[in-house]
């Protein structure tokens, strides 16, 4: 019986890699390069999560966000971010209507956030109040005008795009809400070849657009189906001893860490760790997590969830350099025991 189970498992495994090669097929017909930027996005998508796209003007984040929700068979909102940007502008707001017999009454108008996919452009250029109107959605996917809630139902996926933060008119993103992002990618800035192919495809005629090849619904039965990927227990400890390893009070905090880091990832960090890991085995052509999963996922789950320090910020230390020197030395055998 066993068996069976395990087999059938492994077939669905099997069409889980299938459809994540389509999808990331049909996505890069339109994107060049920045693959792993474009595994980040649909292992979120599928893992439940929310991304940040970070990365100077120009890059293609708003690009990849569009073309992704051409790929879905889903709705899709997209919201501009600006300083006089309202929270009722991402949410929506009641609104006095006059029925056919006469009377008036509220009527809730829904927002750009009813959507599957959302682009949240710029997000870091609006004021933090507006920023915050995204967090209960985020997080409990639903939204609440005049004391009603109103549920966002089915698949709801937010891919945000900032700019740098030390742009002029940015307003940084408070910790409570980049903690809702299961990850942070930092788009780099293409190679010569690449741009030699975004030439091409961009100045020499029309692009054609990406086929419809997913619905919603199979992005959430992928969903549940990630989560059934095994993980030994000794994995998963390695995993929490890593988010651990991000806290300066911690015994499995490095010199590193003590030294530059004000605090380390909240335990959403070591869900987001473990979700992410198990996906990357699957698409690895494995059927269980292994360290090496945990730690290529650490950077994009958890370089938004450490803080640093006055002298951490002073020294111009980065956020992945601290990260890396924590894969490092968890690897040990004398800090993993």
């Amino acid at each position: 019986m066993t068996e069976s189970i395990d087999n059938e498992l492994r077939d669905r495994l099997e069409q889980f890699r299938g459809d994540f090669a389509r999808l990331r097929d049909e996505v890069s017909k339109r994107i060049v390069g920045q693959q792993p930027i474009v595994d980040g996005v649909l292992t979120s998508l599928i893992a439940g999560g929310h991304v940040l796209l970070e990365g100077v003007p120009g890059l293609g984040k708003t690009l990849l966000v569009r073309t992704l929700s051409e790929v879905l068979e889903a709705p899709f909102g997209r919201i501009q971010f600006t300083p006089d940007l309202m929270p009722a502008d991402l949410i929506g707001t009641n609104i006095l209507v006059e029925t056919q017999d006469g009377r008036k009454e509220f009527q809730f108008q829904r927002g750009p956030i009813f959507a599957n996919v959302v682009l949240a452009d710029e997000i870091n250029r609006a004021t933090p109040k507006t920023q915050s109107a995204l967090l209960e959605a985020m997080q409990e996917h639903s939204v609440t005008v005049a004391g009603v809630s109103h549920q966002l139902d089915g698949l709801f996926f937010v891919l945000a795009t900032q700019n740098p933060l030390e742009m002029e008119g940015t307003y940084p993103l408070p910790e409570a809400q980049l903690d809702r992002f299961l990850m942070k990618l930092v788009v780099p800035f293409p190679t010569t070849t690449e741009m030699e192919s975004i030439m091409d495809r961009t100045t020499a005629g029309e692009i054609p657009p990406p086929d419809r090849i997913m619905s919603a619904d199979r992005i959430l039965e992928l969903r549940q189906l990630s989560r059934q990927i095994p993980i030994a227990d000794e994995v998963r400890r390695y995993a929490i001893l890593m988010i651990m390893g991000t806290h300066p009070t911690h015994e499995a905090a490095t010199d590193m860490v003590r030294r530059f880091v004000r605090y380390g990832s909240s335990p959403r960090g070591a869900q987001a760790l473990i979700l992410c890991a198990k996906i990357r085995a699957v698409l690895d052509g494995r059927y269980h997590v292994a360290k090496e999963d945990i730690r290529d996922m650490a950077h994009a789950t958890l370089r938004h969830r450490v803080m640093l320090n006055f002298e951490g910020q002073a020294e111009g230390v980065s956020v992945d350099a601290i990260i890396d020197n924590l894969v490092e030395n968890v690897r040990d055998e004398a800090l993993v025991g």
